[in-house]
């Protein structure tokens, strides 16, 4: 196995391992939107949208990467647990 193939296979392991971690991350849009109906908050909370942005931003300085982009990386996750949690609100995308 040439040099190149080994990188491109520990990319695909560490690939594997970031869908996990999205999917646990997408898995807790059911805690979440338990918790929320205790307090009576809307699934889509701006404010705490903008929290974890932030807080992704700055990690994202704090290590040298591309700010940009790792927001807009962040916003689809975002909107993916938006997503699944109207989803199990019974408010799914129905076409």
């Amino acid at each position: 196995m040439s040099k190149l193939e080994e990188i491109r296979t520990e990319l695909q392991q560490l690939d594997v391992e970031i869908i996990s971690l999205v999917q646990k991350r997408v898995n807790f849009a059911e805690r979440v939107l338990e918790a929320k109906k205790h307090i009576d908050k809307s699934i889509n909370d701006e404010d705490q949208n903008q929290v974890v942005l932030s807080r992704v931003v700055n990690e994202a300085t704090e290590l040298n990467l591309d700010t940009g982009a790792v927001k807009e990386i962040y916003k689809i996750l975002i909107q993916m647990n938006i997503d699944r949690q109207h989803e199990l609100s019974g408010e799914g995308n129905l076409p």
